[in-house]
């Protein structure tokens, strides 16, 4: 990352313009079906009730959650929005509904709910959330290649903190952070998920996973605020996070890794749900 972060520095080119300098334009036409897909989710979760299929019996919240945030005003609306857009993506994925993995299934709630707040309520343009998109492609795909996005091998850090980091890095982005405040963006929404334990009950993707995507959404949010009162400047670079991240994630034993035997998981099963 801090490659192309100082070749984006010399060149005075957004990430979003070096993707599409190694992709060719016609990444453009997979990111607008990559959105259209995630609004397509919001909007699908945030229109249908009922239960969650499984023993576990959830019922959907992503609606309540938007109808109450309507009522409420400024600060607490804007981010019970942000709640319920996160909880209708990551229900739909829970139903068998389509999704973007971004980075993963199980994390598939926090880039869409980002985005689709930001689209919704400071009127960006879908070119716009075009290139916010290849930013936080950009940031999953560094942490793919040298680490790690799955739940399995690295815990939930991999998964919902990369997210977090995707998202964080594309409001950056968004708000016309540098390169340098969109790296540490990133770096702030995974650095503060490292360790998490993937520990689904039931080895579902919904005890504590859906609630995991609604926060990381908002924690999102917060890290590009911290970073746009920044110059960009940090100690911990996101490169060396991600070495970190590696590292405590094969650290962690087993059972703390998708398997359902530890964790939050550990008391639960199937029978007695």
């Amino acid at each position: 990352m801090t490659e192309i972060m100082d070749y984006c520095d010399r060149s005075g080119r957004s990430y979003w313009e070096y993707v599409e300098q190694c992709e060719g334009k016609d990444i453009n036409t997979f990111l607008d079906q990559v959105w259209a897909t995630m609004k397509a989710a919001v909007e699908k979760g945030l229109s249908t009730d009922g239960r969650l299929p499984g023993p576990l019996n959830l019922r959907r919240k992503a609606r309540a959650y938007y109808m109450r945030a309507e009522g409420y005003r400024d600060n607490l609306r804007s981010r019970g929005l942000v709640f319920s857009y996160a909880l209708a993506v990551s229900e739909e994925n829970a139903s068998g509904g389509i999704i973007v993995t971004a980075p993963t299934c199980g994390s598939c709630g926090v880039v869409p709910a980002v985005l689709y707040h930001l689209w919704k309520s400071r009127n960006f343009s879908d070119m716009e959330i075009r290139h916010a998109l290849a930013t936080a492609a950009l940031i999953g795909n560094v942490v793919k290649h040298n680490a790690s996005i799955s739940g399995a091998d690295v815990g939930c850090q991999g998964e919902v903190g990369v997210a977090c980091a995707m998202a964080a890095g594309a409001a950056c982005q968004l708000f016309g952070g540098s390169p340098a405040q969109i790296e540490y963006a990133a770096e702030m929404g995974l650095e503060h998920h490292l360790g998490m334990t993937c520990d689904p009950v039931c080895g579902l993707v919904q005890i504590p996973c859906i609630e995991r995507n609604a926060y990381a959404a908002a924690r999102a949010l917060d890290a590009n605020i911290y970073s746009t009162f920044s110059d960009g400047r940090h100690r911990v670079s996101f490169d060396k996070l991600i070495q970190v991240m590696k590292e405590t994630g094969h650290d962690l034993p087993s059972l703390y890794k998708e398997t359902g035997a530890g964790g939050l998981a550990k008391d639960y099963q199937i029978d007695n749900v």
